[in-house]
């Protein structure tokens, strides 16, 4: 059993940016999250990642919590030590087919170091048209719930994924929409990300999804914030 089966509840850190005034990733691991996600999809360097991974998993030691690199490209992929590995996206609506295949070749091609039983890739239903990742990935963003759905079975059932996760990053998504995705998937585990900034929006959306990815909440309002999204979603099952 995959350990996200068990989570509710992800903090995704972007290494462009800083935490929350003097906050520390201890304090990020003290929120009550299930795991530390390290990605974005502008900016990032290597020298950014390798800080910012080892930082979270110096941070975390004490809580418990594990933390994974999403990888935006092949040049920021570190390999420290206590990592718990790597969740890979495949962006399946990505109108540039780099990012079905092209990005993850050039990443085998210039990784000899890739540990593949810790790398896992995650099935991207990218929705919010006007985020940078649809930009940068053309996704085709036109989607009603019937499409939605179709994407979730295809990945899972065609693509073997055990992951599915339905981005509407920087923006609250359509809960029928969200639901859609998750009502398609048998096993597979629905990550819901986009605009959850309180108890009410962690609320809404872990009615209709598995675990839901909080991001830009930490860098911006910090982990009293972070931990009202977490009450938010452990409530769903109360």
């Amino acid at each position: 059993m995959h350990a996200w089966t068990e989570w509710d509840h992800i903090v995704k850190v972007d290494p462009d940016k800083t935490l929350y005034e003097d906050e520390t990733f201890e304090d990020v691991a003290k929120t009550g999250t299930d795991a530390i996600m390290v990605g974005g999809t502008l900016g990032i360097t290597e020298e950014k990642m390798a800080e910012y991974v080892r930082g979270c998993i110096e941070g975390t030691q004490a809580a418990d919590v594990p933390v994974f690199i999403e990888p935006s490209s092949a040049g920021v992929v570190v390999h420290p030590d206590g990592l718990g590995g790597y969740l890979v996206p495949i962006v399946f609506n990505a109108g540039d087919i780099a990012w079905m295949t092209g990005a993850h070749k050039e990443w085998v091609r210039m990784d000899p170091n890739i540990d593949w039983d810790c790398t896992h890739t995650e099935a991207y239903i990218v929705l919010n048209e006007d985020a940078s990742v649809a930009e940068y990935t053309q996704a085709d963003c036109d989607l009603g719930p019937d499409d939605v759905a179709a994407y979730a079975e295809v990945a899972e059932q065609m693509f073997g994924q055990d992951i599915v996760y339905v981005e509407y990053s920087g923006t609250l998504g359509d809960p029928d929409l969200v639901a859609a995705a998750h009502d398609a998937l048998d096993d597979a585990t629905l990550f819901y990300g986009g605009g959850v900034h309180g108890y009410d929006s962690a609320h809404q959306m872990g009615q209709h999804s598995d675990v839901v990815v909080v991001g830009d909440l930490v860098h911006d309002e910090g982990c009293a914030a972070v931990r009202d999204t977490v009450e938010g979603v452990r409530a769903v099952d109360n």
